[in-house]
This record gives C-alpha cells, sequence and structure tokens, in this order.
C-alpha cells in the first residue's frame, strides 16, 4: 500500500524541527564548525526539498505530495526558508 501525503510529510517533520532548532540556538551544536553546522542544516533543506517534490509515477507510487494542498505543507516550506536563510546568513 502507498503512503499518504501525511506519512511522507511526518518523514520530514525531524527535518523541520532540526531547522527550527538550530536558528532558535537550541540544537545542541557544541564541538561544531559553523560550516558543519550549515553542510547539517543543507541536508535536512534537501530532504524536505525532496520530500515537497513528490509526486506519482503511477497509480501504485509516491501519492502527490507536490499537487497536495498548501495548508498540508506549511511547517515544511517555512523550514526550508529557514533553513535556506540560516545558511546564507551564516
Amino acid at each position: 500500500m502507498a503512503e499518504t501525503v501525511t506519512e511522507c510529510l511526518a518523514a520530514g517533520t525531524d527535518s523541520v524541527t532540526l531547522i527550527d532548532a538550530v536558528k532558535a540556538g537550541t540544537y545542541d551544536v557544541l564541538g561544531m564548525t559553523q560550516t558543519e553546522i550549515n553542510k547539517m542544516v543543507q541536508r535536512n533543506v534537501d530532504h524536505l526539498s525532496a520530500i515537497l517534490l513528490y509526486e506519482p509515477v503511477d497509480g501504485n507510487d509516491t501519492p502527490n505530495v507536490k499537487g497536495a494542498a498548501d495548508s498540508k505543507k506549511t511547517t515544511h516550506v517555512a523550514a526550508v526558508t529557514t533553513g535556506t536563510n540560516y545558511i546564507a546568513a551564516n
């Protein structure tokens, strides 16, 4: 059985949390350089970006996250923006 849009987005929840925590200064980055932090944030931005582009190839494939209502994707889209802006500023 194929995953639902909600299940696909749930796979990105940890990335949303990490990006938001890094920006807020609450994520433990002790011992990491700014370059390492930026790479970590970028990996999570890339993960979310990939999830947001999921679309079906056939009827038994990944659900249409790309075409889903924006309201379902708000936190994920915001985290991509937050992460991208964080990297640009640091």
